[in-house]
């Protein structure tokens, strides 16, 4: 009875916490930390890291670099046109001052190839992929920033604020953030069957079914986490770690029929 009642208090804990995910991020930074929370519309909050002066400075010069030699290229063939090369030069040299950024950012890479080689990308203020509107208003706006030489008035800007923020990131509510590296991936078809330590409620056996389903598309830290508060199920109460995350797994393995 006992080990029932403590199943299902561990299934409905789980399926709590498995549905809600990481409802927020600790809070407590140190003084300089850049580090910028952000809440999506489903209640997420996420961490993000903007990009400096430095790094952003960077992927300028080698965007600058590319668009140079797209129109060295261009002028080369233009020339050969006589009377509609000069067009031809000054239609490409406008496509790139302004469409170029605009292309890219709104690619499924959310950046440059300057800022991918970076490891850039620009979001929005949520977090999530910019928008049109948005590509557009900060890019125009590079104008302003450039004053009154060289991106004086945008460097200024971004020295003075937390998030970095040019005067175009701030009228279209942008970042430029670091791009995190993709995070290994449990596969949950390697992992061997673990019989329960205990008969498992139906709604039990759901719930570590369902951490078994979600555990490839979360991040090793996220799947130990949830395993943790699952690990009673194969004799580990009150431990965690890969070892028990694998257990739980197995679990999981064992509940679908892969014995």
């Amino acid at each position: 009875m006992h080990s029932e009642t403590s199943g299902a208090a561990l299934g409905h804990t789980l399926t709590t916490t498995i549905n809600e995910g990481p409802s927020r991020l600790n809070m407590e930074r140190a003084i300089l930390d850049t580090a910028v929370h952000a809440e999506t519309p489903e209640g997420i909050v996420i961490e993000l890291h903007p990009a400096g002066l430095s790094p952003r400075a960077q992927a300028y010069f080698l965007d600058l670099l590319i668009r140079f030699g797209v129109l060295f290229i261009i002028m080369m063939f233009a020339t050969m046109m006589e009377g509609i090369g000069a067009g031809i030069i000054f239609i490409s040299w406008f496509l790139m001052e302004w469409f170029y950024p605009v292309i890219f950012e709104l690619s499924r890479w959310g950046a440059t190839p300057g800022k991918r080689a970076c490891g850039l990308k620009v979001v929005m203020d949520s977090g999530l992929p910019i928008t049109p509107a948005a590509s557009v208003t900060r890019n125009l706006l590079r104008a302003a920033d450039f004053l009154p030489f060289f991106y004086g008035f945008g460097a200024l800007s971004m020295l003075l604020r937390k998030d970095f923020k040019r005067f175009g990131d701030i009228a279209a509510a942008t970042l430029v953030v670091y791009q995190p590296p993709p995070a290994g991936k449990v596969k949950i078809d390697v992992v061997p069957p673990v019989a329960p330590a205990f008969a498992l409620a139906p709604q039990d056996q759901a719930a570590v079914i369902a951490l078994a389903a979600r555990a490839s598309r979360l991040t090793p830290e996220r799947v130990d986490e949830l395993a943790a508060i699952a690990a009673p199920i194969c004799g580990d109460a009150g431990r965690s770690g890969s070892e028990v995350t694998l257990r739980v797994l197995g679990v999981a393995q064992w509940l679908l029929g892969n014995r």
